[in-house]
């Protein structure tokens, strides 16, 4: 006999379908499916049209992307939360936000925002177009064809789960630089694919790598979330893979009509400070910090190489993603939380685990 679920679970499970209808149908940040991610919060308006996903650490509500909600809701939705807060002594940070809510909280009083990067965006046939015409990325399409690689969309209930998909991300996971973030990054997306689009890259009847999508509905945009290699034993992926699962992808969402793709957030990339010129600077503390980030952090993750690989893919615009916090100026305590929301942990105990990991690579 199977036990009954417990309150708290059936609540949870609950809050979840909420959560999920609501961004079917007003999600337009291009993070707003991640908020199904595991280890969030999710706090719903008292109307019942809108969801704010939020991390707390260190004393701060650490937001995954803008609130989903009607767009003409936005500025009482973003009130109604931060007054909840603000009544439980807890700050707001806002990590992803995109420039509608940029706007509303320039509108509310003193506020602080940080370009962590900028996201490219094609429409779907604009990518299409960029794999065919660009020579080097029909090379590289080629190059995967010729060693013997396909790739086709395979329905979720297949991909939920499947044991050689599992050993990519396995693969894929333990040549990354850093122990496996989460938040808006959750690299486990294999048991949540409901209305994600998986595509496989085959070899002999191994799978070799995937890609997954998620939905952005208010945008009829989808966000490219995972490219994952294999690279052990027959699971190896030539080289061209990537591009050709990309292809496969962005041909059928153009066929379905799609206007939107994005590959997400390229992190601290260059070209976000051509993107936007009005922003509020961080003091030189802060700057020296994210400059030092950069640095540093190219021992662990090349910044440098993600925005070249996605840039080489012809984007027709780059969008940049911020954090804002309701601060005068955003101070280390909000950049020790955010880093404690993807570390789940605390910044120090998570350094020391990829400086641990960084000589077994």
């Amino acid at each position: 006999m199977k036990r009954a679920p417990s309150p708290s679970s059936l609540t949870a499970r609950e809050d979840l379908a909420r959560a999920r209808d609501l961004v079917l149908a007003h999600g337009r940040n291009a993070t707003c499916y991640q908020i199904l991610n595991p280890g969030f919060r999710r706090w719903f308006a008292p109307e019942g049209d809108a969801v704010v996903a939020y991390v707390p650490s260190a004393g701060v509500r650490v937001v995954g992307g803008d609130p989903v909600c009607p767009p003409e809701r936005l500025a009482g939705v973003v009130a109604a939360f931060e007054d909840e807060a603000a009544a439980r002594r807890r700050r707001v940070c806002y990590f992803g936000a995109e420039e509608p809510l940029a706007g509303v909280l320039r509108s509310r009083g003193p506020s602080d925002r940080l370009v962590l990067g900028a996201q490219p965006l094609w429409s779907p046939e604009s990518l299409v177009g960029a794999l065919a015409g660009k020579a080097s990325l029909r090379a590289q399409v080629h190059r995967a064809r010729n060693k013997g690689v396909t790739a086709r969309r395979w329905p979720s209930a297949d991909a939920t789960g499947h044991s050689g998909l599992a050993r990519c991300l396995d693969d894929w996971l333990a040549t990354r630089g850093l122990p496996p973030m989460h938040f808006l990054v959750e690299p486990e997306t294999l048991e949540r694919l409901e209305d994600r689009r998986v595509f496989v890259a085959e070899r002999r009847g191994v799978a070799v790598a995937f890609l997954v999508a998620s939905p952005i509905p208010a945008r009829d945009g989808w966000l490219i979330e995972q490219i994952v290699r294999g690279s052990s034993g027959d699971r190896q992926a030539p080289n061209g893979t990537s591009e050709l699962l990309l292809q496969t992808a962005a041909l059928e969402l153009a066929a379905h009509g799609a206007d939107l793709v994005t590959l997400g957030l390229a992190p601290l990339a260059e070209r976000a400070g051509r993107a936007t010129h009005s922003l509020t600077h961080p003091p030189w503390l802060i700057r020296r910090l994210l400059s030092g980030v950069r640095r540093f952090g190219r021992r662990f993750y090349d910044f440098e190489g993600l925005e070249s690989f996605k840039a080489k893919f012809l984007p027709d615009a780059w969008e940049p993603i911020y954090a804002i916090a309701g601060e005068r100026r955003i101070g280390l305590r909000t950049l020790y939380a955010i880093a404690g929301a993807f570390g789940g942990t605390s910044p120090v105990t998570f350094l020391g685990r990829a400086v641990l990991r960084r000589p077994r690579r």
